[in-house]
């Protein structure tokens, strides 16, 4: 039976949620549960999600969604569907965009906004982590744990460890998630979203309201998305086949590798192609693909 609503996961569906102007109070409410009473998002601008650098041979960095509050805080939101090595070193290179584009000309105090990188994480991205906890909160701290800098914070929601049931949602955050996670599943709206964020949302995510265009830009978006998946589910099956545990590091990344080895190249290229289209980075396309940077620089 087909999905009567959308996956959230693709880049249609998680721009159709939160990335257009009509569903910006869903992103504004999910954002609010992230963040101190005191920053509470009022309004919200979006802002161009291309940046491009300060000269014109350095990296440029695509945003899924990049926007601002009225007070000036700067927001990237992000959904990541696929583990690859440097996963954080590209958060941290992609929030040099925002800092740096606050520089005024002339004389300036170097007083900045805050920016704030939220990714909602479609795998666990620190597997050896002591707090198996689904939402790790971090800034930047001093050897005694003190933050020394308050207006630099990384959120990454990881899917996978949100475990909840319907019946064990404890507040507005929870719903969220489990509305997030489960959308694609829903045959019916639960009583327990049934409050107008959530009602808006079903009916933004609802397939059967989609003109034709958008109905081929979904469709287009998903077969992606499964493309993707179905490389990194052949790396565990083929990792454990070899003898790897499934989720060890090893198992990961060897069996990545033989899974692209076997039968696997021509939906890594056709895969490789999409991501140098979205922004990825070159390395980071060859991490996930094991297509060598060489080739994929001539796709």
């Amino acid at each position: 039976m087909k999905a009567k609503y959308i996956n959230p996961y693709t880049d249609f569906g998680f721009k159709k949620l939160f990335g257009e102007e009509a569903s910006k109070d869903l992103l504004m409410n999910f954002l609010n549960q992230l963040l101190p009473a005191k920053d509470k998002i009022i309004h919200l601008t979006f802002k161009k999600p291309e940046q491009l650098g300060s000269i014109d041979n350095e990296r440029k960095a695509i945003f899924d969604i990049f926007c601002e509050n009225d007070k000036g805080d700067q927001f990237i939101v992000e959904m990541q569907k696929a583990k690859f090595k440097f996963f954080k070193n590209r958060a941290v290179f992609y929030t040099t965009f925002p800092i740096r584009k606050q520089a005024e000309k002339g004389d300036w105090d170097f007083k900045m906004n805050p920016v704030y990188c939220v990714a909602l994480l479609d795998f666990e991205f620190d597997d050896n982590r002591e707090q198996k906890s689904h939402l790790p909160h971090m800034q930047l701290k001093d050897q005694y744990c003190q933050t020394f800098y308050d207006k630099l914070t990384y959120i990454f929601i990881e899917m996978p460890r949100f475990t909840k049931k319907e019946e064990d949602l404890e507040n507005h955050f929870d719903k969220w998630l489990y509305f997030l996670k489960h959308l694609e599943s829903f045959e019916s709206i639960p009583g327990i979203l049934k409050e107008d964020v959530f009602l808006k949302g079903f009916e933004i995510a609802e397939i059967a309201n989609f003109d034709e265009k958008e109905l081929a830009e979904y469709e287009e978006s998903l077969k992606y998305y499964r493309d993707l998946k179905g490389v990194i589910d052949t790396s565990f099956e083929e990792g454990e086949k070899l003898g790897y545990d499934k989720g060890e590091k090893v198992g990961y990344e060897k069996g990545e590798k033989v899974g692209v080895d076997k039968g696997k190249n021509e939906k890594a290229r056709e895969m490789a192609k999409a991501m140098k289209i979205k922004g990825y980075h070159i390395e980071e396309i060859s991490e996930l693909t094991k297509i060598p940077k060489e080739e994929i620089e001539k796709l």
